[in-house]
């Protein structure tokens, strides 16, 4: 174990007499506080020690679990209402739907039980839940009497599950995106609307322009004669979705009416969207920032409360005594392993003098963030069973030419030889035979690759990429294996184990990221900034859900999916007469529906990428109303113009940051205590890529000088694993967090909760120097 002894010539000086020692009540308080600001929680809570045990149990995994598989079945349900993909009675969701409500309602007074009475009735979230619940079950009672009635009716509440996603605590991270999109709203009124007026602008001198000419579509229909035709077209336009076609009729008749679209593209395309999307990302991201804002100063505000229950007098200051902060560390973290609670003291109390002052204390959250893990760096076994053999010349060479650079370019030649030949026709006996030739090498390099490094380490926690490459190979090596089984016992091919089979072939390709040093840079980044784009997907997803449910009460069983082996006249015209001879009935988009949810979710998909989109419109249009068409400009305005900007914008500000963002200072003092304790891994070992083995810090960091210790250790070494601090939110907190002093408390928490953009905004932001 790590000592605690204090240094040679420091004097451990002793807690004052008159203080005593915080109460159990005191340390679970200031452990749901430490472990509020490790997690970025903003719950104002009771502070009575019932209350605290009741906030734990909310926080608890199981409970938060729990949360989410009842919103997750309340979200399906529509897979199995009517319209429906999988029919069940009435009774049976109703039934699900009343249980997860109940689930809904325990968890609301759950959380009623740990926040004060003033907080939880003027927090908007609370009664958007309440009031949900209330509706949905109004609408429930008289859905089930209309249909018991035999009387056709629609259940409007639908629309409303994703309010139980939103709204949770659990979600907060999709909240605060919907508030600051709310936040960011007006700036983006003033320039829709001034598009809205370019747009019927250009849209009356279209009129005027074409309307009195004669001119025809290619339907034969007359072209540009009425104002809100021509709206919805040009409209269309600035998404491009209908260039050229909307313009052929006027360049036909004259090459120079073409200067008019060219006009409305520019000014309508290439201008308003680009200012559509500087506004919409700039007033997002300052709003962005002053909920990152408030999050840091909330931390400071909860670990300093911490600290005043926790803090004991120790000459002329404050401090919290060494068993204190073990006993807290323990209480937030309760797997946390001894030596890695030592390593953390060790970083806190820097001198060793039995305490923890107050600078130091403060950072206890953001140090318990950081993974710390043992790197074991075992010998082969091989070497062990069959020493001399592993040992010999030969062996050696072998092993250093599995090791050598070459090795792996080699085997970037077969990868890309092996694409060439994939390409071609796999029913040529060369080819076939080929493709058994590079599975074998492909074998042949892994059996390699495991007699050079430890099997336990090649196989590793952390060796993603070992694993995706054996797998791979192991998957197609029983596919062909199985199929080359089954073709010479049947005579005859099974087609879905020959797609299975091409499918890995394929999938094979992907060890050219294995191989490219600067793809694996860039998948990593990727995978850092997965939890923006998770935020960004379940944000899309809520949006998503209440169109797709509002589109199946509109448009549901208007279109019609038939056979394409059906020769019916129904099936030209997707079973509704109204779409005889349109552009939807013509290109058989009838699959295109709202008849179930998946459907549902697919026609919004398609309407996202925004090809062919007017098509899909004008179908549903002509089935219903021409008022429809304003169900997917409001659709189009709300995810194309207003979150798909953002996410594209955010994701590559996300992209930049984790590609560039280096250790924060926590992270560089654990690797500088690490390295003094002389057990850190040689960084020459990791910037080679040698193989080690993986598992969570255990064990005991021993004292004496670093020989002893590396001896004792044999082979046994720390580093850190975590890559949590490298996210977009965690860079702008940190930012926050160097305009507030180690010495300064903060705003008070009401201050802190009335925080806006413009009063509470950073003096110099800099990406780079929080970096």
């Amino acid at each position: 174990m790590l000592g605690t002894g204090p240094a040679p010539g420091v004097r451990r000086l002793r807690p004052e007499p008159p203080e005593e020692l915080p109460s159990q009540e005191n340390l679970l308080l200031a452990a749901a506080y430490v472990s509020d600001a490790q997690y970025n929680r903003n719950v104002p809570f009771q502070t009575s020690p019932r209350a605290v045990r009741l906030y734990g149990l909310y926080n608890h995994r199981a409970t938060q679990a729990a949360t989410y598989f009842f919103i997750c079945v309340n979200l399906s349900l529509a897979l199995f209402e009517e319209p429906a993909l999988f029919p069940l009675p009435f009774w049976a969701t109703s039934a699900a739907e009343v249980l997860c409500l109940t689930a809904f309602f325990g968890r609301l007074v759950h959380f009623a039980k740990v926040t004060p009475q003033k907080v939880f009735w003027k927090d908007t979230k609370n009664i958007c839940i309440m009031v949900t619940i209330a509706l949905t079950l109004i609408d429930l009672i008289i859905y089930g009497s209309l249909e018991a009635a035999h009387i056709h009716s629609i259940r409007w509440s639908r629309a409303l599950r994703p309010v139980f996603l939103i709204n949770f605590p659990e979600s907060r991270q999709i909240r605060r995106a919907f508030r600051s999109i709310r936040n960011t709203l007006p700036d983006i009124l003033y320039v829709l609307l001034l598009f809205l007026f370019s747009v019927l602008m250009f849209s009356l001198m279209a009129l005027k322009l074409f309307g009195d000419r004669g001119l025809k579509t290619a339907e034969g229909t007359p072209y540009f004669t009425n104002l809100l035709e021509i709206t919805f077209e040009l409209y269309v336009l600035v998404t491009t979705a209908n260039s050229p076609d909307v313009m052929m009729p006027a360049y036909n008749s004259q090459w120079w009416y073409a200067l008019f679209f060219v006009a409305y593209l520019v000014v309508n395309t290439y201008i308003f969207m680009s200012v559509f999307l500087a506004v919409v990302y700039n007033n997002y991201r300052k709003h962005l920032k002053n909920e990152i804002r408030k999050l840091a100063c909330l931390k400071r505000h909860k670990m300093v409360e911490a600290f005043h229950l926790l803090k004991v007098k120790v000459g002329p200051e404050s401090v919290v005594t060494e068993a204190v902060w073990k006993r807290l560390a323990r209480a937030v973290a309760p797997g946390i392993s001894s030596s890695h609670l030592e390593l953390l003291l060790r970083i806190s109390d820097e001198g060793q003098k039995g305490h923890v002052d107050k600078t130091n204390f403060l950072r206890l959250a953001d140090l318990l963030n950081i993974e710390v893990v043992t790197v074991n760096i075992r010998r082969h076994p091989l070497e062990a069973w069959v020493p001399r053999v592993y040992q010999s010349s030969a062996s050696l060479l072998v092993q250093r030419m599995v090791r050598h650079r070459i090795f792996v370019w080699v085997y970037d030649v077969i990868i890309l030889i092996n694409a060439v030949f994939i390409a071609l026709d796999e029913r040529n006996p060369f080819i076939s035979h080929a493709e058994w030739l590079f599975l074998s090498l492909y074998v042949l390099e892994i059996l390699l690759k495991l007699y050079t490094h430890e099997p336990r380490a090649y196989f590793g926690r952390k060796q993603f990429w070992n694993w995706f490459d054996t797998l791979i190979i192991i998957a197609a090596l029983v596919a062909m294996v199985a199929n080359a089984t089954i073709q010479s016992a049947r005579k005859y091919k099974s087609q879905q184990i020959l797609d299975i089979v091409l499918i890995l072939r394929i999938l094979r390709l992907l060890r050219v990221i294995v191989s490219i040093q600067r793809f694996r840079v860039i998948v990593t980044t990727l995978i850092n900034i997965g939890p923006t784009m998770i935020m960004f997907g379940g944000l899309i997803f809520v949006v998503y859900y209440a169109f797709a449910v509002v589109g199946m009460e509109l448009f549901h069983d208007k279109v019609r999916f038939f056979d394409p082996n059906f020769t019916a006249p129904a099936a030209l015209v997707c079973g509704n007469p109204a779409l005889a001879g349109s552009a939807f009935a013509r290109d058989r988009y009838c699959r295109n529906n709202f008849n179930d949810l998946a459907s549902a979710l697919v026609v919004l998909t398609e309407l996202t990428v925004v090809n062919q989109w007017h098509v899909i419109a004008g179908g549903f249009a002509l089935v219903t109303h021409q008022a429809a068409k304003l169900y997917f400009i409001l659709f189009h305005v709300v995810v194309v113009i207003l979150i798909i900007n953002i996410f594209v914008a955010f994701i590559l500000e996300a992209f930049f940051v984790a590609y560039s963002l280096e250790k924060s200072e926590i992270e560089t003092a654990i690797e500088k205590k690490i390295q003094e304790l002389g057990v850190g891994i040689p960084e020459e070992d990791e910037q080679d890529g040698q193989l080690t083995d993986v598992d969570t810090m255990e064990g005991g960091l021993g004292r004496g000088d670093g020989d002893s210790r590396r001896a004792a250790w044999k082979g046994l070494y720390c580093r850190i694993a975590s890559k949590k601090y490298r996210t977009v939110d965690t860079l702008l907190q940190r930012m926050f967090e160097s305009e507030i002093a180690p010495d300064d408390e903060g705003p008070s928490l009401d201050e802190i909760l009335n925080f806006s953009p413009s009063d509470m905004y950073p003096k110099n932001p800099n990406f780079e120097n929080s970096a």
